[in-house]
């Protein structure tokens, strides 16, 4: 459950959730819903907010995503990475230059050793679509990626409190911890 976004300050709401998705309007919209009693709910504000999403909603957001293409590096050598690299930068240049904005791909769903293989694909496929094909397609997987940027987020969050709880029962004290940006690169 989302009891730290729940509880947190509109400020810190708007903070946390502007790492998921770059759209002040969106994590504005999602910050007033609150109290979401669990995820699915949180979830559904956040999609029916990304899909409100105007033009100026979606550059904003796009302007906040990583520019640097994430290569994984799961069994790949390093030769092999380093032309991954490569190539991902002159395929994100190009669409770059084509489309105006940064290359967005959610790959939640894609086996660690195949994301190379997805992230070239998508990049090199979507380089054809006419613009505003592309914006509707840039918008969904903005979508896509906030989804399991606030699961992530509110997963991690949940696991530390439990810790916290764990810890506060054994009598330990540790010092808070800020989970990792639920960013997902690409």
């Amino acid at each position: 459950m989302p009891h730290r976004l729940n509880a947190a300050t509109p400020d810190a709401a708007e903070a946390a959730l502007l790492t998921c998705c770059g759209s002040r309007r969106w994590a504005r919209r999602v910050a007033a819903h609150r109290p979401y009693p669990d995820l699915d709910a949180l979830l559904a504000a956040s999609d029916e907010a990304a899909y409100d999403l105007s033009p100026g909603d979606l550059i904003e957001a796009l302007a906040c995503e990583p520019l640097d293409p994430f290569v994984p590096r799961q069994s790949a050598s390093h030769a092999t990475r380093t032309a991954a690299q490569t190539a991902l930068r002159a395929a994100h240049a190009a669409y770059e230059s084509r489309f105006g904005h940064t290359f967005v791909i959610c790959l939640d769903d894609v086996a660690p050793d195949e994301a190379l293989d997805q992230l070239l694909s998508g990049i090199r496929s979507r380089l054809g679509n006419d613009p505003e094909d592309e914006r509707a397609l840039s918008a969904e997987e903005l979508r896509r990626l906030a989804r399991g940027r606030l699961a992530r987020l509110t997963l991690c969050q949940a696991a530390e409190d439990a810790g916290d709880a764990a810890g506060h029962a054994a009598g330990e004290s540790r010092p808070q911890s800020r989970p990792d940006s639920p960013y997902v690169p690409v």
